[in-house]
């Protein structure tokens, strides 16, 4: 059972760490290279995310700048980028893209913390979708006979307990990302 709850205490952890992923792609108001982590460039005949077409930097603090490697990409990636729905307008300066971050308004804000909410939201049902793997693994395991029922209920207080922990992170994970949003 050892390595069973390491697995899914790994997979736990890769709900949480997905959910930081998803996070870091919203834009709070300051420029990051990972706002562009998200965007998906056509590419090639496939899609790509677009630190595999592109250097992605950050001059200033309300500026991205995209350094597009091959000349016929620019187009597909200032496209890519404009139909995210992050709301950004890149200004197209031969292979590199400018991107200014203009401030965020209280309505935008609001959307932010609505997509943040979601995000929180996926990332607990994968958390939740480990847990039932885990209990479902357990009942099969005393209805083989592999382990007592004394055992099955320990060890399911024990996965109960790691969702639970799961779950407590990611609401703090949001509550923190909630107030970096709404900060003016």
């Amino acid at each position: 059972m050892s390595g069973e709850y390491d697995d899914l205490k790994r997979r736990m952890d890769g709900a949480i760490a997905a959910f930081k992923h998803d996070l870091a792609s919203l834009r709070t108001g300051r420029a990051s290279s990972n706002l562009l982590d998200a965007i998906q460039v056509q590419a090639y005949g496939t899609t790509m995310p677009i630190n595999q077409v592109a250097n992605v930097s950050v001059p200033e603090p309300r500026m991205i700048s995209v350094s597009v490697w091959d000349k016929a990409m620019v187009g597909a990636v200032d496209r890519a980028i404009r139909e995210s729905n992050l709301g950004f307008n890149p200004i197209v300066d031969g292979t590199n893209l400018r991107i200014p971050l203009p401030e965020l308004n209280e309505q935008r804000r609001k959307e932010l913390v609505k997509i943040s909410h979601g995000y929180a939201e996926n990332a607990r049902v994968a958390a939740r979708h480990v847990r039932r793997d885990g209990m479902d693994f357990l009942k099969k395991a005393e209805k083989d006979g592999d382990i007592s029922e004394d055992d099955q209920r320990k060890r399911s207080d024990q996965v109960q307990k790691l969702t639970d922990e799961t779950i407590s992170t990611i609401d703090h994970l949001l509550s923190d990302k909630e107030a970096e949003i709404m900060q003016v």
